[in-house]
């Protein structure tokens, strides 16, 4: 295998670290997400991943909780989110704060509500990774919130 310099960041990664580090003066290592896995294989490369947070290393997973461009309301001003939406989130929030990672891993079986706010896998998968990392006993919070085009959360999740 070779290495190749000349693709770049994906927009997942670049959209998010333009606006942390806009001077581009941190290394940086990319993952991408294989969606033929299931669930429970990024958790648990997530887990594999938490000792690099002892060594300094800040590990961000950019994805959306909800992420439904079928519905995604394309041009229209100031829609509402959609209730399903709404309740995924909600729900979603209750299951990080109590730790509850094995609903969170197993979400397809959820409800309804998931299958609508996670359609396809590669924009939650990233929250995986995030909550493997967290130790026993760490803070989590909400820094960012909100909703775009009534079917994309904007909830940003912080551990430690």
């Amino acid at each position: 295998m070779r290495r190749d310099q000349q693709w770049g960041l994906d927009h997942g990664t670049w959209a998010v670290l333009c606006h942390i580090f806009p001077d581009a003066d941190i290394p940086v290592v990319q993952l991408s997400i294989d969606e033929t896995q299931p669930a429970a294989f990024h958790y648990e490369l997530g887990r594999r991943l938490a000792p690099l947070r002892a060594e300094g290393v800040l590990i961000l997973g950019s994805g959306n909780l909800v992420h439904n461009l079928h519905t995604y309301a394309w041009g229209r001003q100031a829609v509402e989110p959609f209730e399903w939406a709404l309740r995924f989130e909600a729900r979603a929030r209750e299951l990080l704060r109590t730790g509850d990672d094995g609903l969170l891993i197993d979400y397809e079986a959820l409800d309804r509500d998931a299958l609508l706010a996670v359609p396809t896998p590669d924009h939650y998968l990233p929250l995986l990774y995030i909550i493997a990392l967290r130790r026993a006993g760490e803070a989590i919070s909400f820094p960012i919130e909100g909703f775009d085009g009534g079917s994309i959360s904007m909830l940003s999740v912080c551990i430690g």
